[in-house]
Formats: structure tokens, C-alpha cells, sequence
């Protein structure tokens, strides 16, 4: 069994309210400590993941149990800790409904998990979740112009930082994304 400090119960929350949850919580403990977060939304162990690494804070690992996912993160020392910022490049939807009119050369690369893409995206769009986004920036054009979507923007703004880091030139972050997405769609189950 691992020794935590605090345990939060993010069962039944999706994408950003574990995020949320967390950063209260971490304001709770002292540094050092071991917070644990229990999550069922899959979504939350990328998100976990990039959170922590954008706040200095270390993501030790998860396990899951029956269907439960348990998060370990320790919380950064004053010395360790980074200023949490968001990323300056953002349209809204209705912006990006423009460009997709405008047929321009745009990629719009969708960072949800592969079940939320499959059941609900943006036609042409291009699924990489932001767990996979390390290992699979080699399939993007690092000169494309690129929007970056997810269900709420905070996945995507995570994103989007990830990207600018790594080189990419011409990233745009779309705020809010998915849950208030009116223009067409579509699945790929059936």
C-alpha cells in the first residue's frame, strides 16, 4: 500500500474537474506530501500527467482498481514549483468554424481520448490523445497551422504548450472546445 497525505475523490468527474479538484487539493498539503487523486475518467492520467509536469509537481504513477484509477502525485517544493500559465494563442468555436469554411490548409488535431473522438468529433479532424502526443508528434507538419481542441480547452492548452515547446510554429488553442461544439460532426462507431 502506498502512503499518501490526503486522498481526493474525483470518481464520476470528467475532464477538467479532476484537474480542478487537484489543484484545491494541492493547495491543502504541504510540499513534499503525497496527495492521491481517485478518478474514473480515463482521460485523467494524461491530464494528471501534464498538469504536474507544467507545475513542477511530481506525477509518481497511477494503479488502477476495479475500474478506479489512482493517481500519486508529490507535491513541488517552493524550489521546484513553476508558475502555472495559459497558453496565449486561442480562438473560440466560432472562429474555428471560419477557417474550416474557408477550406484554408489547417490541421485541427483533437488531443481527447480515443473513445470520446470516436463516439463525437470534427469532421477531418486528426486524433492524437494527449497521452500518446509525445510518441506521436512525428505525424505532424512542425510548420502546419495547427487548432488543438479537447472537450473543455484544458487538455488542449496543455497541449498546445507541449507543442510550442517542441518547435511547432503555428499552434492555436480552441476555448471550449468540444462540450460547446455546434457545427458538424461526426463518429466512427457504428
Amino acid at each position: 500500500m502506498i502512503k499518501t497525505d490526503k486522498v481526493l475523490d474525483a470518481k464520476g468527474l470528467a475532464c477538467p474537474m479532476p484537474i480542478v479538484k487537484t489543484k484545491k487539493a494541492v493547495n491543502e498539503i504541504e510540499s513534499g506530501q503525497v496527495l492521491e487523486i481517485q478518478a474514473t475518467d480515463k482521460g485523467s492520467t494524461a491530464d494528471l500527467k501534464a498538469w504536474a509536469d507544467r507545475g513542477g509537481h511530481q506525477y509518481l504513477g497511477t494503479t488502477e482498481e476495479e475500474g478506479v484509477l489512482k493517481h500519486y502525485l508529490r507535491k513541488a517544493t517552493s524550489d521546484e514549483e513553476k508558475t502555472e500559465t495559459s497558453y496565449p494563442q486561442v480562438i473560440n468555436n466560432e472562429e474555428l468554424q471560419s477557417k474550416l469554411d474557408a477550406n484554408g490548409e489547417i490541421v485541427l488535431l483533437d488531443v481527447r481520448e480515443e473513445a470520446e473522438y470516436s463516439f463525437n468529433h470534427i469532421p477531418g479532424a486528426v486524433s492524437i490523445p494527449l497521452g500518446d502526443l509525445e510518441d506521436r508528434m512525428g505525424e505532424l507538419d512542425k510548420n502546419a497551422e495547427i487548432y488543438v481542441v479537447c472537450r473543455t480547452g484544458s487538455r488542449s492548452d496543455l497541449a498546445s504548450q507541449k507543442l510550442t515547446e517542441k518547435g511547432f510554429a503555428n499552434i492555436t488553442n480552441v476555448v471550449p472546445g468540444m462540450s460547446e461544439w455546434t457545427g458538424a460532426t461526426e463518429k466512427t462507431v457504428k
